[in-house]
């Protein structure tokens, strides 16, 4: 895992959450962190201005996208994915 991404998608979930760093976890979801459907629309805006990517992120239809939100372990895996394809 990309140690950089990890810091920086924590730190910007923990912002849209008004929580401390030190209470996201890998393995939190969401719903856990009290990260409701705008709070996560605009962690995703967050990340894509971040990182200088494009999330493929539809609000509606979460459980059917490639980017995987169940966890905050899984939304790290895919905005490295995606930084990494970046810079190819």
């Amino acid at each position: 895992m990309d140690q950089a991404v990890a810091k920086r998608v924590i730190e910007l979930i923990a912002e849209q959450a008004l929580i401390d760093v030190d209470q996201v976890k890998l393995d939190s979801t969401p719903e856990e962190l009290g990260i409701d459907s705008l709070a996560l629309v605009e962690s995703i805006f967050a990340i894509e201005e971040s990182f200088d990517i494009q999330v493929p992120f539809n609000a509606n239809e979460q459980h059917g996208s490639d980017f995987d939100i169940s966890t905050v372990g899984t939304i790290i895996e895919a905005v490295a994915d995606l930084v990494a394809q970046k810079g190819d």
